[in-house]
């Protein structure tokens, strides 16, 4: 199957980058979320992506705005899905609120549509059935940052068709991504499997007071050499994104540690409106943060 018309559903920071970059790549987009506000403010997000694709893939302005010119808003769901070959999902990581997606999206989409989930931690088996159609059902995670960071993790479940699986990894390949095909189901894919357990033992310090963001960085990008400390990843991810995940592991596990965290960012962060990057502060602030000033990893 040759996908020609693509669905995006959800407009945060990973999915209108994920809409950008596939209209960027030639598709036509139709981008659904469930109100005007919402679908507002993903378009001052593709502004600011039209001038990264140009600053950093060296994008000419009439490519930008003819990927902008491919992309069209919708806030019915019918509306948006009705002559979609494919459609890719970024809505919150709330298991109730993807399963409610999903079962109104097998109610109006095409028989055609392949769906696909960009969860970050949920494998795609939990959506499968309610979804009407778990043979064209699968998971294609996008790291942040999509247009340099350009992993596409693909993961089918036990009832996925091969044949899908392998027109999704071609599909993947045309929006210039390397494709990561896992060969069994795995909450945090490979990326986030090796990436979690940083995230979280950075959280474990920040809220049990050992160190602060800064030093915690400090100490991971001079003492690793890696390029970015977990602190400002956690920035990059989108801090409502890392409450949420949080927030459910609380409730489904009760671990008082999870709690600890969950209330450490809402209090601090999210009540504040520090949600990261995208709304200019969240460890760090946003443009020029501190960690990319020339003196911050030197001794002083």
């Amino acid at each position: 199957m040759q996908f020609k018309k693509i669905t995006t559903a959800g407009s945060g920071v990973l999915g209108a980058q994920v809409t950008f970059h596939v209209a960027f790549h030639g598709y036509q987009v139709s981008l659904y979320d469930l109100n005007e506000e919402v679908l507002t403010k993903a378009k001052a997000r593709f502004v600011q992506l039209k001038a990264i694709y140009i600053n950093e893939l060296n994008a000419t302005t009439q490519q930008v705005d003819d990927a902008l010119a491919r992309i069209a808003f919708f806030t019915d769901l019918s509306e948006a899905v009705k002559d979609a070959d494919l459609l890719i999902e970024s809505i919150p990581e709330d298991p109730a609120v993807k399963k409610s997606f999903f079962a109104q999206l097998a109610q109006v989409a095409p028989a055609k549509t392949v769906f696909l989930t960009n969860s970050s931690t949920l494998v795609p088996s939990r959506f499968a059935k309610i979804s009407g159609r778990p043979e064209k059902f699968l998971a294609l995670h996008f790291a942040n940052e999509i247009w340099k960071r350009n992993t596409a993790e693909i993961m089918g479940h036990k009832n996925t068709e091969p044949e899908i699986v392998k027109e999704i990894v071609q599909f993947a390949k045309t929006l210039n991504m390397v494709p990561i095909e896992l060969r069994k189901e795995q909450s945090g894919y490979v990326l986030d499997s090796l990436l979690i357990p940083l995230l979280n033992a950075a959280m474990n310090l920040l809220v049990n007071e050992v160190a602060d963001a800064e030093t915690i960085d400090k100490a991971w990008v001079i003492g690793s050499g890696a390029e970015l400390g977990p602190c400002a990843i956690l920035d990059l991810v989108g801090l409502t994104t890392v409450y949420n995940i949080h927030r459910i592991s609380a409730v489904r596990t009760k671990n008082p540690m999870e709690l600890k965290k969950m209330n450490y960012l809402k209090e601090n962060f999210i009540d504040q409106g520090k949600l990261g990057k995208i709304s200019g502060q969240g460890f760090y602030t946003y443009p020029n943060p501190a960690f990319e000033q020339p003196d911050f990893y030197k001794a002083k």
